[in-house]
C-alpha cells in the first residue's frame, strides 16, 4: 500500500441561498488523471493492471433514498439502448434481476470480478465501461448514461444540513477528492488507491488542472455559475 502524503484539504466556499458550497482548493488545481488503460492498478488487495478493471471491481452502488431509485430506473432504460456488440455481459442481464445485484436494485451486478458494464481487455466491442462507450456511440455524455457514483470519480460530495434544526434551510455541500476512507472497508485493503499522492507520482500526471480536465462533472455537480465564480478565485 502506498504512502499517502495528500496534504489536508484547503477549502473555498462559495454560497448560495440553498446550498453552501466547499470545494477542495488543492485538489481541483492539481494535476490528477484518470490512470484507466494507462497504468491504473485497480482497487484490489493487490496491483491488478493487467485487469484494466479500474474502479469498476465492486459494481457500482445507488445511494439510499428516492433519487437512487430513480438512478436505477434510468440505468435500466440506458441499457436497453446497447448494442449487443458494445456490452461483452449483455447476456448475463436476461435474468429477473437484469443489470443489478439484489432486488433491492442497490447496485450493479458483478460478473466474473467486475462490474456487468465493464468489458474486459481483448473484446473486439471496446474495453471500459459499455455505458460510457454507447454514449459517445450516441453522440451524447457518458455523465447522462453512468451511474453517478461512477461518473463523478474521484470527486465525491458530502451533503448535510447547515442547521441540524432548520430541515427547511441551506445544505452545505463538500466536494472532495474520492479518497480510501470513501471506500469504508476495501478502502483498508486496497493495494493502491488513485487519488493518494505517493512518492512516485501515482495519477498527479496531468497536463491540465482537474478544474479544466473535469470540467464537464464539476459543471454537473456544481452548476455553470458555481463553477465560473470558481476558476475566478483561482
Amino acid at each position: 500500500m502506498s504512502d499517502d502524503n495528500t496534504p489536508e484539504p484547503v477549502w473555498i466556499e462559495i454560497k448560495r441561498p440553498k446550498v453552501h458550497w466547499r470545494i477542495d482548493r488543492d485538489f481541483i488545481k492539481s494535476n490528477w488523471m484518470c490512470q484507466f488503460g494507462a497504468g491504473c492498478k485497480g482497487i484490489l488487495p493487490d496491483d491488478a493492471e493487467e485487469l484494466n478493471q479500474g474502479c469498476c471491481s465492486l459494481g457500482a452502488h445507488f445511494g439510499p433514498g428516492p433519487s437512487a431509485d430513480d438512478e436505477a430506473m434510468q440505468l435500466s432504460a440506458f441499457a436497453a439502448l446497447i448494442p449487443a456488440e458494445r456490452w461483452q455481459h449483455r447476456a448475463a442481464a436476461s435474468d429477473e434481476l437484469g443489470v443489478f445485484g439484489d432486488t433491492k436494485r442497490s447496485r450493479t451486478r458483478v460478473v466474473d470480478g467486475a462490474c456487468i458494464f465493464l468489458n474486459r481487455p481483448g473484446f473486439e466491442g471496446g474495453e471500459g465501461c459499455a455505458l460510457h462507450l454507447a454514449a459517445l456511440d450516441a453522440g451524447e455524455s457518458p455523465i447522462e448514461w453512468k451511474p453517478s457514483v461512477c461518473w463523478q470519480l474521484p470527486l465525491h460530495v458530502d451533503w448535510q444540513l447547515a442547521d441540524q434544526h432548520d430541515p427547511a434551510g441551506p445544505e452545505v455541500a463538500t466536494v472532495r477528492r474520492w479518497g480510501r476512507e470513501q471506500w469504508g472497508t476495501t478502502g483498508e485493503t486496497m493495494a493502491w488507491c488513485c487519488t493518494d499522492r505517493s512518492d512516485d507520482g501515482g495519477a498527479y500526471v496531468g497536463d491540465e488542472p482537474v478544474i479544466e480536465s473535469l470540467a464537464d462533472e464539476l459543471s454537473e455537480i456544481l452548476g455553470t455559475d458555481v463553477l465560473d465564480e470558481l476558476r475566478k478565485l483561482l
